[in-house]
This record gives structure tokens, sequence and C-alpha cells, in this order.
């Protein structure tokens, strides 16, 4: 009897949990694309590769070509004694000033060319944060604009729209900032024929094209990097251009169905979203456009943004297309994955992300 009793329970137990979900419904009602199918050739995924990336500029929308790096201005200047610390602002050509930081360390010269990273700030609600969170210990353990300066790298991280000097500047003006300012700036790209998203990584690519330019900057070694919003930011250049040589992502590994199934749709902001992009693929597709550049991504466990099993299934599909590029890419694409962890940046990461950018980027 209690053996029946038991067997009953657990069946159950069983049929409740596997009733559908509202994710579920919605989802059987939708067409999405399949996990990535990765070709047996490298040839036939270099073929893919293009076509990915033609389509992600495509869904991203109409963007406005990027300005020169001649619209760059070096607004405000400081010594800091191992480094200097620039202000520079330039037109982005869209409606908007956008200014950023640039941490220069004092043996970065023209004669012997630096290193560079690109920094990310990441969203977290923080709009009046933007490019002073390198100052800051709101996201990183260490200030990291200053850290990664006194470690060799040339510097620059900009405000992201509706982020620190841009909270505010969207197209209903100061009366709309935080989420209501990011909410307008999303429906006037929508509007347009194009993504906030898009617009996003255009200004990180303007600021990439003025990084490489940098007369101290040795342009064959850059890297991108940032947390949560930051490290999606960096994953999305590094698909969408070649020029950086690796990256280090923290937080955001984010598989989008894996996401709508863990019902946490509502851990990511509206300027996260591309119209389409589920039709024809979900973001194993961007992350695998970076190989064989190195890649190392850090994401807790229990990181709700991040559901544990997309993040498992993005690992195992993007290393079979590094394993494509044979053993020239051993190595270079690494998922860790922290038991008991959040969506936080601990030290052991930040260690580890400079580890990863010493022996990736500066050597």
């Amino acid at each position: 009897m209690r053996k029946s009793l038991a067997c009953s329970i657990l069946a159950t137990t069983c049929m409740q949990a596997a009733e559908p979900t509202p994710a579920d419904a919605w989802l059987a009602k939708s067409k999405i694309a399949p996990p990535l199918a990765v070709p047996t050739s490298l040839d036939a995924w270099q073929r893919q590769r293009m076509e990915i990336r033609t389509k992600l500029n495509e869904l991203i929308g109409d963007l406005p070509p990027r300005p020169p790096v001649s619209s760059f201005q070096v607004v405000a200047k400081e010594n800091k004694g191992s480094y200097t610390h620039e202000t520079i602002q330039f037109d982005n050509g869209a409606g908007e000033i956008v200014k950023g930081y640039v941490f220069v360390p004092k043996n970065a010269t023209p004669q012997s060319r630096a290193p560079a990273i690109l920094y990310c700030h990441w969203h977290g609600g923080q709009y009046d944060s933007g490019k002073a969170e390198m100052l800051r210990t709101n996201a990183t353990p260490v200030p990291a604009g200053p850290a990664l300066a006194r470690a060799g790298y040339v510097v620059l991280g900009i405000d992201a729209p509706c982020f620190g000097e841009r909270n505010g500047g969207g197209p209903d003006g100061p009366q709309q900032k935080g989420g209501n300012g990011e909410m307008t700036a999303a429906k006037f790209n929508l509007w347009a024929g194009r993504t906030l998203w898009g617009m996003i990584v255009r200004d990180d690519l303007t600021a990439l094209d003025y990084l490489c330019s940098r007369p101290e900057v040795d342009a064959r070694r850059v890297g991108v990097t940032g947390i949560s919003m930051g490290a999606t930011r960096s994953w999305w250049i590094m698909a969408m251009d070649d020029r950086p040589c690796a990256a280090v992502c923290v937080g955001c590994m984010t598989r989008y169905e894996e996401l709508i199934r863990a019902g946490m749709l509502k851990a990511h902001g509206i300027y996260y979203f591309v119209p389409g992009m589920l039709k024809h693929f979900d973001s194993e597709a961007v992350i695998a456009l970076a190989a064989p550049r190195p890649m190392l991504f850090m994401t807790g466990d229990q990181d709700g943004g991040s559901p544990v099993e997309g993040v498992r299934k993005i690992g195992e599909i993007v290393s079979k297309v590094y394993a494509l590029h044979g053993d020239a890419a051993a190595g270079r694409f690494e998922n860790a994955i922290y038991p008991g962890v959040g969506h936080v940046y601990l030290p052991e990461m930040w260690e580890k992300t400079m580890r990863w950018m010493d022996q990736r980027v500066k050597n």
C-alpha cells in the first residue's frame, strides 16, 4: 500500500511538472529556428558565417553611416601619474553628442604602441553611470579603466544610448530619463526602420574605429570586454567586426529559447530585442561568428537572465565551430560556469579576465 501510494504521488508530481507553461504555448504556435547546425567542414562554415553576419546586419535595421574618426575630439585631459585620463566626444551622426573616457598608459606612444581594450559598460538599471562605470566598482570588483591602464592597456569606453551623459538625451528630451527614456529611444528607432540594439552596437563600432586609429594603439592587439549588457555588446562586436582579437564576457551568455522557457524575458530591457531574430537563429549563431578568435565566457549558474541550460547548449554548439579551425583554435573558447553564483563579477573572475587579456591580447 505504501509503495503504491508513493508511486501514485511520484506520478502525480511528474504530471504536474510536465504541464505546459504559458511560454510553451507561445512557442508551440511560433516558428523559431532550431539550434544552430554546425557544418562538417570549415569552408562550409565560412560561407554560413557570412550569411549569418549579413542577416544580422539586416535584422538590426537601416543604421546611419558611422561617423569618421575625425569627428572625435579630446575635450579634457588629466595626468594620473602612471596614465592619462582623457574625456573624448563625437557627433554620432544620429542626433547625439557621445562622450567617452580614454585611459592611456604613460609608456604608450606612437613609437611604442600598446595593446588596447574597448570596455562596454553594463545596464543594471544604472542609467546615470554609463562610462563612469570604469571609475567605479558598481559592476566590477575594481575600477576597470585605471586597472587596465596600469596593466599597460589603452582603454576606451563610451556612454551607450540612454546612459551616462546620454540619459535624457533621447527624442523626448530630459523629461524622459531612465527606463522611460530607453523606451522612447526604442520606439523612435523602430519607426525609423532600425533597432535600439543596432544603434548601441553601431556606436560601439564607431568607438572601435577611433580606438584603432589612435597613434599609441597597436590595432592588431585590441580586446573587448564587459559584464551583463556590456558582455552582450562585446560578443556582438566580435560577431560584427573582425578587428578585435579577443573578448571576455561576464554574464548574459543567454540562449533566447531557454530564456523564454524559463519565464525570464523580464530579466532584459527593451534594448536587448532584435525583431525577427528567432526566425533565423538563436544567440549561439551570433557568438560563433567570433571563431577562431579567443573568447572567454564566465557565467553564474544562478544567473536568472542566463538560464544555465542555455549556457551549456551555447557552449556545446560554439565549441564545435571552434573545432572546425583545428589545433590552432585549441583553448581559444572557454565557457566557465560558476556554481552557486548569480549575476555578479567576482574578484576571481576579474583575475581570470586579466590573465586572458594578457595571454591573448598583450602577448
